[in-house]
């Protein structure tokens, strides 16, 4: 008889050289989840103990993209897919902050999805970064929801005052070391 055994969250194979626990605002989070999407793209969630991916409160996210890109490129392109949003997400709204004197970009956003059962509104920080040396980009971020009525009106409630220091506290964050296969 074969026995299917699911591994613990944190048993899940790192791919960018950065482990975790990845210590953030107090909280620590653990590997959570990894994937290669495509070839030199990979991406990794973290979560503090407790929370599980499909249904997270909050999480941090690590990814790697190798090839001619740019900070600006990949902020960009989240942008153009953000603006693709638009037509079906009434509470979209996004910030670009670029540091010239660093080349890192801070995407800011929040998106939602009131038609999902329960409804999730989503505010998230991207900061991205050149990856080693010049081959592509690195991104860290953090995500925070707000699930169903209740939910999502504390979440926007709490979110004026919990969105600047975020951002402050992303943008002071030492950026993980990550490693990407050739």
């Amino acid at each position: 008889i074969a026995v299917l055994t699911l591994l613990p969250s944190a048993a899940q194979s790192d791919l960018l050289g950065v482990p975790g626990p990845i210590a953030f605002d107090g909280e620590n989070y653990a590997l959570a989840w990894t994937s290669q999407p495509s070839a030199g793209y990979f991406k990794q969630e973290y979560l503090p103990n407790g929370q599980e991916a499909e249904v997270y409160q909050d999480m941090i996210l690590v990814e790697a993209v190798s090839g001619e890109l740019t900070p600006m490129d990949a902020a960009a392109a989240q942008i153009q897919h953000l603006e693709g949003r638009k037509a079906s997400d009434p509470m979209l709204n996004y910030d670009l902050i670029q540091n010239d004197a660093t080349g890192e970009v801070l995407l800011d956003f929040l998106i939602s999805d009131l038609q999902a059962n329960p409804a999730i509104v989503e505010w998230n920080d991207y900061r991205y970064q050149t990856l080693g040396k010049g081959k592509g980009v690195a991104l860290i971020g953090i995500s925070h929801r707000g699930y169903g009525q209740d939910g999502a009106t504390s979440f926007m409630t709490d979110l004026g005052a919990m969105r600047s220091e975020a951002i402050n506290a992303l943008a002071a964050l030492s950026f993980p070391t990550i490693t990407v296969a050739p």
